[in-house]
């Protein structure tokens, strides 16, 4: 699940969720605008049954992909669009 918030200027703050459990073991968003960087945007678990993480964006386009314990590739969703390249937000 992805929320959004809009901030002062064009900068919007992303919200990803995952369930707390699903996938087992740590779960990275990696995408376009960490260099695709495992292990820099981890979510985090939260007292709510979920995990998640926050990250401000400026607008464009911004592909990202989930990616789980045991090279375990997940696309969200809830993302503006779907492909075979993986998730994609539209900001």
């Amino acid at each position: 699940m992805i929320k959004r918030n809009k901030l002062f200027g064009n900068q919007v703050r992303v919200t990803f969720s995952l369930p707390r459990d699903a996938p087992p073991g740590p779960v990275s968003v990696v995408g376009s605008f960490n260099g695709w960087e495992p292990g820099r945007h981890e979510l985090v678990p939260r007292r709510d049954g979920t995990r998640t993480v926050t990250v401000r964006l400026g607008p464009g386009e911004h592909r990202f992909r989930y990616l789980a314990t045991g090279g375990v590739w997940l696309d969200d969703e809830s993302a503006d669009r779907v492909d075979e390249r993986g998730s994609l937000l539209l900001l």
